[in-house]
């Protein structure tokens, strides 16, 4: 006799929207796990970008689109100058502790998530600092919109925190990676160098031309 199985239920798009929000939230969080405060802070790019300001960006962006997009203003002022005249999302004053800056970005998801649970994905949004023709918006388009935003900031936290001390990885408890031999890497990035001279004396065309 034949046992059927009962197949598991799929998951609604809105929870599966959901729960990829949460995942690159924890995945930012996690890179900066471990770090000082002169750490967190150090611009690593030309552009100055560091990991503590990019969790401060998230933090105004949640409050944004969870929150005034849908009539559901964010309870507490965001601490920087609401034009970003000078970049002001993406740096922490030396006054304004790390775990300050998490605790804001943690009440900030608490507000978002609320907003996703109370709302269905067809909920009508207007986005004031969009132009005309895209302000008006639903939930499923502010969904895919931050977590396309936030997947964005999580690499250049990747790539930040590298920069910093070496450490790697994808998630906390899943590295991803292929091996952890660093003389393995260090002949990977020797080998990628080498292609790369190769082209040294070859002229200065670019990449991604036209078809």
């Amino acid at each position: 006799m034949t046992t059927s199985v009962t197949p598991p239920p799929v998951a609604s798009a809105k929870t599966t929207l959901h729960r990829h929000l949460r995942g690159v939230r924890q995945d930012l969080e996690w890179k900066l796990e471990g770090l000082d405060e002169m750490h967190l802070r150090m611009p690593m790019t030309r552009t100055g970008t560091n990991l503590l300001g990019l969790v401060r960006h998230a933090s105004g962006v949640e409050a944004g689109y969870f929150g005034e997009v849908f009539d559901r203003p964010y309870s507490e002022p965001m601490p920087w100058d609401p034009e970003y005249a000078d970049n002001d999302d993406f740096w922490t004053p030396a006054d304004v502790p790390a775990h300050e800056v998490l605790a804001l970005y943690h009440r900030v998801q608490k507000h978002a998530d609320a907003t996703i649970a109370d709302l269905p994905l067809d909920e009508p949004g207007l986005v004031p600092w969009w132009s005309a023709e895209r302000q008006r918006v639903t939930l499923h388009q502010i969904l895919v919109h931050v977590i396309t935003d936030l997947a964005r900031h999580a690499g250049h936290a990747d790539v930040v925190r590298e920069a910093i001390d070496g450490r790697v990885g994808l998630s906390e408890g899943n590295d991803n990676l292929l091996t952890d031999d660093e003389q393995w890497w260090a002949d990977y990035r020797n080998r990628l160098t080498g292609i790369a001279e190769c082209f040294r004396d070859r002229g200065a065309g670019s990449a991604g031309g036209g078809r």
